[in-house]
């Protein structure tokens, strides 16, 4: 059995990363039985969360686990889709991961008060006589990263805009669909959703959730998506959250 290595249920959400999510969620399209352990990022052969070991083979990263998958187990997450659509898909994903996501950190870590709800607990097992620095170095680090991507190089209203820029890309692409490239799932709703559950979370607040809220498709989608996919966990719909 595959066992998946992730960071655990926090923030209001089921599992805290979203490319844990995204895999977990591939894991379920595929209908692979799975266990899940907690982990940290150094256990990991890449030094990040997710990976999973199958059969002892150890796989790291969201998207080399989902190669992994379609390669051993035979299954094509873009089953259905032309090849322009599945292109579509691929540039959606990179636009997910490579820009919404650093929205999402700005939110999460770079924040000072979402830092000391969130993130900052990730050290309180470590000895106390060090534990404001490593918290104090940790987002140090991931604000410096912010920076490098780009995002972080603009206002704190800025980079909220360039971020909700992409947001309505998906809002169009979503549409009236059920998900992004039809009425069946496929891989990049993986990706979607969980970006946008972390985005959407009323765990936090931040500029960015107010403005994604402002799309009402895409937080029915997170709805569908969470109804479909973590049934079992206490999640309040968006709609009535609001």
């Amino acid at each position: 059995m595959i066992t998946l290595y992730g960071f655990g249920t926090g923030f209001g959400l089921p599992e805290i990363s979203p490319f844990v999510t995204k895999t977990e969620v591939q894991l379920k399209m595929a209908g692979l039985p799975y266990r899940k352990e907690r982990a940290m990022p150094p256990a990991s052969p890449k030094g990040q969360l997710p990976f999973i070991d199958d059969g002892g083979e150890a796989v790291a990263d969201s998207t080399f686990i989902r190669a992994h998958i379609e390669r051993r187990y035979g299954f094509d997450f873009d089953a259905g889709l032309s090849l322009a659509e599945r292109a579509q898909a691929w540039a959606f994903e990179r636009m997910i991961e490579h820009h919404v996501y650093w929205g999402l950190v700005g939110a999460r870590w770079v924040d000072p008060v979402n830092f000391a709800k969130g993130p900052a607990h990730f050290f309180d097992g470590a000895p106390e006589h060090n534990r404001e620095k490593l918290r104090e170095d940790a987002q140090f680090r991931v604000a410096e990263n912010y920076l490098l991507s780009g995002l972080g190089r603009h206002g704190p209203d800025d980079d909220v805009d360039l971020a909700v820029r992409s947001l309505f890309a998906l809002s169009v692409q979503l549409g009236d669909k059920s998900f992004l490239m039809g009425n069946k799932p496929c891989g990049v709703d993986a990706t979607a959703f969980g970006m946008l559950a972390g985005i959407l979370t009323p765990f936090f607040e931040s500029a960015l959730r107010e403005r994604a809220e402002g799309f009402p498709n895409l937080t029915a989608y997170v709805d569908r998506m969470m109804d479909g996919y973590y049934p079992e966990f206490a999640w309040t719909p968006l709609r009535q959250a609001a």
